[in-house]
């Protein structure tokens, strides 16, 4: 650490939010597929929209929303903003072979440069990239 610098008031993150086109499939998807557990479920008809709180590993938590005829993404992972959301997993090719099980496309297996880590993308129902980073 940098001893000249600010330290931040930023500890972790809290977590991810993520709106679906259909709710129900990424309901399934992140649920069923990618193993996240339900915290909280709310409907709020004011706004005809779902809230999903889900729980994965150690702190790791997402706000699954459904709002009605929400936009589509810009492009693919280069639109400025978030690029993609990276998840760590212990087996990589444990990983993989679960999603495609499930039906799910995995891009080929790569190598960081830099880390020497094997990693691969997968989409959500959405096309919000997605990646697995082995530890």
């Amino acid at each position: 650490m940098n001893p000249t610098a600010t330290p931040s008031h930023f500890q972790r993150l809290h977590h991810i939010a993520i709106l679906a086109s259909d709710y129900t499939r990424a309901k399934d998807f992140y649920v069923r597929i990618l193993g996240f557990r339900i915290l909280q479920e709310t409907h709020r008809a004011e706004r005809q929209s779902w809230k999903l709180d889900l729980a994965g590993a150690g702190d790791l938590q997402i706000e699954l929303f459904s709002f009605p005829n929400p936009p589509k993404r810009p492009t693919r992972p280069e639109a400025c903003g978030l690029r993609h959301l990276a998840f760590a997993v212990d087996s990589l090719d444990t990983a993989v072979t679960h999603l495609l099980k499930e039906g799910v496309a995995v891009e080929p297996i790569r190598v960081d440069d830099l880390t020497g880590r094997r990693f691969t993308f997968f989409k959500d129902p959405d096309d919000l990239p997605l990646e697995l980073y082995e530890r």
